[in-house]
């Protein structure tokens, strides 16, 4: 059966965050197809992976033999995050949008699973694996809006997922979050009321799709 790979990195609770509620809608609806599945599961802002030291860096580029103990340890941490990627059958990540960019948690794991030789570079082993990337944000930067250009979420993740990891990229994009936080922003809580259900209804619709098509 498939196994799902899902990466939470708000610091919100469920009750509170944008990004969770969507991928936990999207995780239910693949679980209720894949009753039999396996899912792997990290809140990254519940229990951080540790950011690339020099030994973590480093133990890559030379011969295991030579290791110190420090490389020996920080590497073998590295390698088991890699391990979960690479035996995915689809990833899920949530990833907020906090100050243009990602969280420094999420950013902290791709240091971690992006390795040149194994995950990156001319044969990524992970190659073609589908990832769901829940792209939440507090206003609007789509296409045409005055902060089009300060999105540097889809951006970066899409360098990094696809012309690093090669996976196959597709998003989900509620947005407008903050609008029933900010008074500033309230005549924009009926937008952000139906960028949240068409979210949620994608969340579902792209989880059963994709799925099934796993199960082909």
């Amino acid at each position: 059966m498939a196994t799902l790979l899902h990466i939470d990195s708000s610091v919100f609770p469920s009750a509170a965050s944008a990004s969770r509620a969507v991928t936990d809608t999207f995780r239910k609806t693949w679980e209720a197809q894949h009753p039999e599945g396996t899912v792997i599961y990290r809140d990254l802002s519940a229990s951080p992976v540790p950011h690339i030291t020099a030994d973590a860096h480093t133990a890559a580029f030379v011969d295991p033999a030579t290791h110190t103990p420090g490389q020996a340890a920080a590497f073998a941490e590295r390698v088991r995050l890699i391990e979960e990627l690479e035996q995915a059958d689809a990833v899920l990540v949530g990833a907020p949008m906090y100050n243009f960019t990602i969280p420094s948690t999420l950013k902290a794991w791709l240091d971690n699973v992006i390795l040149f030789g194994r995950t990156a570079g001319d044969t990524p082993s992970a190659k073609g694996t589908p990832v769901t990337v829940v792209a939440s944000r507090g206003g609007s930067y789509a296409p045409g809006t005055p902060r089009e250009g300060f999105e540097y979420v889809q951006n970066y993740l899409a360098a990094v997922f696809v012309d690093m990891l090669g996976l196959e990229l597709d998003y989900i994009v509620p947005e407008l979050t903050m609008a029933p936080q900010n008074p500033a922003m309230a005549e924009l809580v009926p937008l952000f009321e139906s960028s949240r259900d068409r979210a949620l209804e994608d969340a579902a619709v792209k989880a059963k799709a994709l799925a099934e098509r796993l199960a082909a």
